[in-house]
């Protein structure tokens, strides 16, 4: 990792990787954080997150409404993921076996991971969804993700993201490889359903992105640790061509394509206002800001109470901090929620107070809570 991260030398039944000259899991999770990119944990040894409470397990619970995200609980996975750097400290620090998750869609991830399994090939029509392979290519020797990417690649003039050593790229303990880019047009790009079904880029190569997390670099796991390899330790953006291949294979919703756009006028202009439209805490804002309004795009399972609240959360530490009134805070929550959930204002209006309560008890500035 980061010449930052601190270098456990202690029980390595304690510390897991840590002993074996792995980075402390909390200076991993702070590292990550640091980035703007939201950590939740993994079960020890695991790259699942660790389990629900039992009255999150129960059938019917409604993950929107639920208590322990707004209590700061781990329930839900990558849906509690955070930036606080106080909640990472307690959990890593009290637990350092917990592995280490990354939201990819609050972090503006797209993570591209390329498995090497050991299987029969399927016919040509499965090895690049979408795009014929002629007979008279030689597929001779082609076993595995890497070189259906590699090929993919190919065949758009480009670098395989296997090879670009400009990005981070982390070598998974099963051989496979998770090459991260970072997506600067909030595009919302969606995560894979698997290689066998649904969407896939690629025979052995599916796509970590909006609806997922990756494993953090320097996590250990029963199998092994997820190393980064070569120099880069930051994710490039995502290239122009890869853009385009993720589009085509249906990586970029249609419901969801326009939504981040779709922030209120009325709602950005007060953003801009309020941090002067390129500040950290003003990009923090209309992220979250975002996530409300493309609600507007799905009517049910969209998760708008859960992203409300997260706004509300959010603009309650912004306003604890001084980055805007709360009447501006008020109304931008109001206006993105009329957009997303029109004529549910008592609704609305409840989730909104509770995040701002709960938010305002927690000032929120760019290096994070205080």
């Amino acid at each position: 990792m980061a010449a930052e991260l601190r270098v456990s030398r202690s029980d390595p039944r304690r510390a897991g990787g840590a002993a074996r000259g792995e980075p402390e899991p909390a200076a991993t999770a702070l590292w990550c954080a640091r980035r703007g990119w939201p950590v939740h944990p993994l079960a020890p040894g695991r790259k699942t997150p660790v389990g629900n409470c039992g009255t999150c397990r129960a059938p019917g619970h409604h993950r929107g409404a639920c208590d322990c995200l707004r209590a700061g609980r781990w329930c839900h996975g990558f849906h509690a993921a955070t930036l606080d750097p106080a909640r990472i400290e307690r959990c890593w620090g009290r637990r350092p076996e917990l592995g280490i998750g990354v939201a990819c869609g609050p972090a503006d991830l797209v993570v591209v991971d390329i498995d090497a399994h050991a299987r029969e090939l399927p016919g040509r029509d499965r090895l690049l969804p979408g795009v014929g392979i002629s007979p008279a290519v030689d597929l001779t020797g082609l076993a595995n993700g890497f070189h259906t990417l590699g090929l993919l690649a190919a065949l758009r003039g480009a670098v395989s993201p296997a090879d670009d050593d400009s990005t981070l790229r982390v070598r998974t303990p099963s051989g496979g490889l998770h090459v991260w880019y970072r997506d600067q047009g909030g595009h919302r790009w969606q995560c894979s359903t698997g290689s066998g079904g649904g969407r896939a880029l690629a025979w052995q190569v599916d796509v970590r992105a909006h609806g997922g997390y990756v494993v953090a670099p320097g996590t250990v796991t029963h199998a092994g640790v997820y190393r980064p390899l070569g120099p880069a330790r930051e994710p490039a953006p995502l290239p122009a061509w890869l853009a385009r291949e993720l589009e085509r294979t249906g990586h970029l919703s249609p419901v969801l394509r326009a939504a981040p756009r779709s922030v209120p006028p009325r709602a950005r202009q007060a953003v801009i206002a309020a941090g002067g439209g390129r500040g950290a805490p003003a990009r923090l804002l209309a992220a979250v800001l975002a996530e409300v309004v493309a609600c507007a795009a799905v009517p049910e399972g969209a998760g708008f109470s859960e992203k409300l609240n997260r706004a509300a959360y959010t603009a309650g530490g912004l306003v604890a901090a001084g980055h805007l009134t709360e009447t501006e805070a008020r109304g931008l929550l109001r206006e993105a929620a009329e957009r997303a959930r029109p004529g549910q204002e008592r609704r609305s209006g409840a989730v909104i107070r509770s995040g701002l309560a709960a938010g305002a008890l927690r000032p929120l500035s760019p290096g994070g809570r205080t």
